[in-house]
């Protein structure tokens, strides 16, 4: 798919996204964090792998606590945590034109709110597909988390179209 199809958010946009997106909530007592592992081709969990290996200690001023069960296709941060998944299929909302996107840092992401009051981040234009999602209760500092792994996504996740 054309990414130009899609409509995009500088970082300048940052600011006005967060307030758009800040939604007032308080931390779960369950501080448990699981993520579904992806199941990727062996290609693509290569890149994942490498992915993992460069992720940061911190994302968002939270340090990594990665969800269970324990894989190097997942990866977490905080709690409520921010949850990394990487080698997950392409979204279906890349199919609609009208999508948001945003690019942060040099990573093309696709915008995704879910019923729940969640955010899905997903990457665009990469050789994997890597989602980010920002639980209702951590979005007062909107596109934050992207910041800070953008540099990782770009140095093991190759410019390209994914699988």
């Amino acid at each position: 798919m054309n990414s130009s199809r899609h409509r995009h958010r500088s970082v300048a946009a940052l600011p006005a996204l967060a307030l758009l997106i800040t939604v007032a909530g308080c931390s779960s007592a369950d501080d448990s964090a699981s993520a579904a592992v992806p199941r990727p081709n062996a290609r693509t969990a290569k890149l994942c792998r490498n992915l993992d290996k460069v992720l940061p200690a911190t994302v968002d001023g939270e340090r990594r606590e990665d969800p269970q069960p324990a894989s190097a296709l997942t990866a977490g941060w905080g709690s409520p945590a921010i949850i990394l998944r990487c080698g997950v299929p392409r979204p279906a909302q890349m199919n609609d034109p009208e999508a948001d996107g945003a690019e942060v840092n040099g990573v093309g992401w696709l915008l995704h709110k879910r019923d729940d009051g969640s955010f899905a981040f997903t990457t665009t234009l990469r050789e994997a597909y890597v989602e980010v999602t920002i639980p209702k209760d951590r979005t007062a500092n909107g596109m934050a988390p992207l910041v800070d792994l953008a540099p990782a996504v770009r140095k093991a996740i190759p410019k390209g179209i994914a699988d």
